[in-house]
């Protein structure tokens, strides 16, 4: 066997505990911090809360569509042969790229509320609301289903149980087709390409403006007081960018290699570029994509004091209950 036999082997070898492992993890994390975020007591606003909520909501729709309904009966060929026999994977197709669009373009909306919040004060008041997000999350959601029905009619019913390219069979002749070769680029473009330049671009500004305000309000206190005491104002802003370039950069890390892997794979067959990667590279990138579902709510507990404490208490709360009906 080549070494990229084996290495591939030995990726495959993983993923037989990492899937199933991740979707172990994934499923009840998501669904506590929907839990803990809701409840609003994490001191964050609610239009963050709603912009956070929305985000784990829609990372918990990929672990279930594509991560337990798609890449574990792909390891696990073998125990799911029966779905080969439920003519319904272009429908899974359309709500799994529907799904995976939301849950990427609800952090680029999140990023640019930030950018509004910190940058744009008088634009703050009026669109960093709960009214607004609900808008802007609503708009994206409806977006990013009709977006995804191509998928519809470039796929036939059964399930095809492996990567090679898609997870379903196409229809004849779409895998030379140049019209649907370039609406598939322009979705993989638009998602996460796009994504990955705007959250770029939005971060340099806001740290630029950051920067600037720093030294404008370092200067006036010292000024003003002749010592910098603590700065509360400056302190929030800190907070906020911590947690808005973690949650960006966890985003921008995890996605990179799905995002080259795929236009790469799109470009090859349109024969515009002679770069072939390796299968593992395409293994690699499913992997990382679907560990960012789950890696918010570490972020969440390691930036944000009140979060860790409502995860404690709602941890807590079963053994509580049952230590006093034990008393």
């Amino acid at each position: 066997m080549s070494l990229e036999g084996r290495t591939y082997f030995m990726l495959w070898s993983m993923q037989l505990i990492y899937y199933p492992l991740l979707a172990a993890v994934s499923v009840p994390v998501n669904l506590l911090t929907i839990a803990i975020l809701s409840r609003g007591k994490c001191g964050l606003s609610k239009c963050v809360t709603r912009y956070l909520v929305s985000m784990a909501a829609a990372d918990l729709l990929v672990v279930i569509t594509d991560l337990i309904l798609r890449q574990i009966p792909i390891v696990y060929r073998s125990l799911f042969v029966f779905l080969r026999h439920f003519p319904v994977c272009n429908i899974h197709a359309v709500l799994l790229y529907a799904v995976t669009d939301c849950s990427v373009w609800f952090t680029v909306t999140f990023t640019f509320d930030r950018f509004v919040a910190i940058c744009c004060q008088k634009l703050k008041t009026k669109y960093c609301t709960e009214k607004t997000a609900a808008v802007v999350l609503g708009t994206v959601s409806v977006l990013s289903c009709l977006k995804n029905i191509f998928w519809y009619f470039m796929f036939e019913d059964p399930y095809l149980l492996s990567n090679t390219p898609w997870f379903c069979f196409g229809v004849t002749g779409v895998s030379i087709s140049p019209v649907w070769a370039g609406i598939e680029l322009l979705h993989y473009i638009l998602t996460p390409c796009v994504p990955f330049i705007l959250i770029l671009f939005l971060n340099a500004l806001t740290v630029r403006h950051i920067f600037v305000a720093s030294r404008a309000r370092r200067r006036l206190r010292s000024h003003s007081n002749g010592e910098s005491p603590r700065d509360p104002e400056m302190e929030s802003r800190r907070k906020s960018m911590i947690l808005l370039f973690v949650i960006s950069g966890n985003f921008i890390v995890l996605w990179v290699v799905f995002m080259l892997d795929s236009i790469n794979r799109r470009l090859l067959h349109m024969a515009l570029t002679s770069v072939i990667l390796p299968p593992l590279v395409q293994e690699l990138g499913f992997m990382l994509q679907l560990l960012s579902c789950c890696t918010n709510t570490c972020i969440y507990a390691v930036t944000q004091a009140k979060f860790r404490e409502q995860l404690k208490n709602l941890v807590k709360y079963p053994f509580t209950v049952i230590v006093k009906f034990i008393k």
